[in-house]
């Protein structure tokens, strides 16, 4: 076979991202978030979480967590190293073969969890189409080469350790569901997991490899993109270490230890990014939204009213209502917020040096989430735990409007990707450049 040229292997490595991420998208869209506006509606229209299938909400969960999240982590993972030397001849093959195996699981698993047919079969085989992608992908990052005329690895740096941890969290969470739907499909009479082990491994999908994910990945590019000051590293490696003793002490059961060590480590991780300091130079938002600094520091507001909700949740959750609204505050408030904003700032550069469709589409979808966000976590526990009628009947309206900032986030970069670019791709150094300073 001819050795491809530069040109070429960027052309084959945009459009490897470019299917990740219209991937990734559909999960969100159509399992993840109309999966669960449709079970929100049902649980106010009982104004009881009795009666909806607990596989209906694990499926919606795994949707959006790994359908989504995952698979565009994935997807930039590959794409990422690649440019930072020594991926090219193999990473766009052994992506192919990750994402076909990927999105294959994943479908597995929501097909199971919703129809329940043929589940004992279909569960663990999705789990295992999972696990293999991921490793085939988590061997290639770890073969990745020096930098071409470097003779040896420049020490780790910071930000690299946090997502090194978070593809680690990510490992991990993927042996658990296999050994998980493995004990379900022998011994369980439905395709649901227990309560009291979904509770522990909750904590390991949404806090583990996301939140580091993302406190890896801000450390990198928010002092380039908002003008922030140089991140803290003894702060961040302590953010860490307090994450992964909560995720360890969650794992074990103890749920009040984890929820206060989890709050510490997101104030530390806060405090370390500078995230609410005066910043040095004036943010970039040339091609995006003018409010996209707003929307980032508004994320980090979301993770502390997260962590600070699950601390009260482990000493006074009865019906359920405060653990919803603190993994609500998480994943749609931070981790949400985090992807339509930084992801609209990215992945139009990743996905073919190409310039956002809109940004008062991207705007919109922001502010929209966020107000959609507000919505479901003020009415989430005055609705489970004291059954108050009025903020039953909030919970649809603010699914809605959630799905309305989703569905404007994805046309957004659905029409981003299907115009053409502004110039034809050219070769580009395979280097980090396009990973530090996304242009």
């Amino acid at each position: 076979m001819a050795t491809k040229t530069p040109a070429e292997t960027e052309i084959a490595l945009q459009r490897m991202v470019t299917i990740y991420v219209v991937t990734g998208l559909l999960f969100l869209v159509l399992p993840g978030t109309f999966l669960g506006v449709w079970n929100l509606v049902s649980i106010s229209g009982r104004h009881s979480l009795a009666g909806l299938a607990p596989a209906w909400l694990q499926a919606h969960g795994h949707a959006q967590i790994f359908g989504w999240i995952g698979t565009f982590v994935i997807g930039i993972g590959y794409y990422s190293l690649s440019k930072m030397g020594g991926l090219q001849p193999v990473a766009v093959s052994r992506a192919w073969a990750s994402w076909a195996l990927w999105t294959g699981g994943v479908t597995m698993r929501w097909v199971a969890n919703v129809s329940e047919f043929q589940w004992r079969l279909l569960l663990p085989v999705s789990a295992a189409l999972q696990l293999i992608a991921f490793v085939i992908f988590f061997v290639t990052v770890s073969h990745h080469k020096a930098q071409p005329g470097k003779t040896k690895r420049a020490p780790i740096e910071t930000w690299m350790k946090l997502v090194i941890a978070a593809t680690i969290a990510f490992l991990l969470a993927l042996i658990l569901n296999q050994v998980e739907t493995a004990v379900l499909a022998a011994t369980a009479e439905h395709p649901v997991i227990p309560h009291w082990l979904d509770q522990r491994y909750l904590f390991l999908a949404a806090w583990g490899f996301p939140v580091l994910a993302v406190w890896g990945f801000n450390a990198r590019w928010l002092p380039v993109f908002l003008g922030l000051r140089e991140p803290s590293s003894r702060g961040l490696l302590a953010a860490l270490g307090a994450s992964a003793c909560g995720l360890a002490a969650a794992l074990f059961g103890h749920l009040q230890i984890a929820t206060v060590l989890l709050l510490i480590a997101s104030i530390l991780a806060t405090v370390s990014l500078s995230v609410f300091r005066r910043p040095r130079k004036p943010a970039k938002t040339q091609g995006v939204s003018a409010m996209f600094p707003a929307f980032v520091r508004g994320a980090y507001l979301w993770l502390l009213i997260a962590a600070a909700l699950g601390v009260y949740a482990a000493l006074a959750d009865t019906h359920g209502g405060v653990w919803g609204a603190s993994r609500h505050a998480l994943t749609v408030g931070f981790l949400s917020t985090m992807v339509f904003a930084i992801g609209q700032r990215v992945l139009p550069a990743f996905c073919g040096m190409r310039l956002l469709y809109s940004k008062r589409l991207m705007g919109a979808s922001l502010a929209i989430l966020n107000l959609g966000c507000l919505l479901r976590v003020a009415s989430e526990v005055p609705a489970y735990e004291a059954n108050i009628r009025a903020a039953w009947q909030i919970l649809p309206v603010s699914a809605v409007t959630e799905l309305t900032a989703v569905t404007l986030f994805a046309v957004n970069l659905g029409i981003t990707l299907l115009l053409p670019p502004p110039c034809p791709a050219v070769a580009r150094p395979l280097t980090g450049t396009a990973l530090s300073h996304p242009s």
